[in-house]
């Protein structure tokens, strides 16, 4: 098992993609404007839906899944595929829930982004979850009353995608 995929290397404690590294061999630390996407997944339970989350091993933070688009990718794409990367499940993007911008993100190096975050309500599909490529030390579902304490945004993010509505939020 590879822990990065092979278009990354580890700089932060988690895998950077190569074409950040180029980039910050230019800029430096300077904050980058990076697209993101977050794939909340969603299953049936026993006692009502469950909600994919991955414990950062970064941080130790419970998360759902979320990964920066490479370039040219479709940030549903990227949702399918980073729940697929750290979680080893598969999922299907039902639809966007939300577009929203992220706080500025400062790495231990100094490092800064911020993203435009393209949050996806996602169906379970497949598999079922554990690490994959170690990002994630611990992968589960949990019932939407029993899910781990998460950040404020965490919990918007999945209070949007549990909520459903018709309508994309914006900002």
């Amino acid at each position: 098992m590879r822990l990065c995929p092979p278009r990354t290397r580890r700089l932060t404690g988690v895998p950077t993609p190569e074409f950040i590294l180029a980039l910050r061999e230019k800029v430096g630390a300077t904050r980058l404007w990076l697209s993101g996407a977050t794939a909340v997944v969603i299953r049936p339970g026993v006692d009502g839906e469950e909600v994919l989350l991955v414990r950062r091993a970064d941080n130790g933070e419970w998360t759902p899944v979320a990964g920066i688009v490479d370039p040219g990718e479709h940030p549903h794409l990227t949702a399918v595929r980073e729940v697929a990367e750290e979680a080893g499940v598969t999922a299907v993007v039902e639809r966007l829930v939300w577009l929203t911008v992220t706080e500025v993100i400062t790495y231990d190096n100094g490092d800064e982004t911020q993203y435009i975050d393209h949050v996806f309500r996602c169906s379970w599909a497949g598999g079922d979850p554990h690490p994959v490529d170690g990002e994630a030390s611990e992968a589960a579902f949990f019932p939407v009353d029993a899910m781990p304490a998460m950040s404020p945004r965490h919990v918007e993010q999945v209070r949007v995608a549990l909520a459903n509505e018709p309508e994309a939020r914006f900002g």
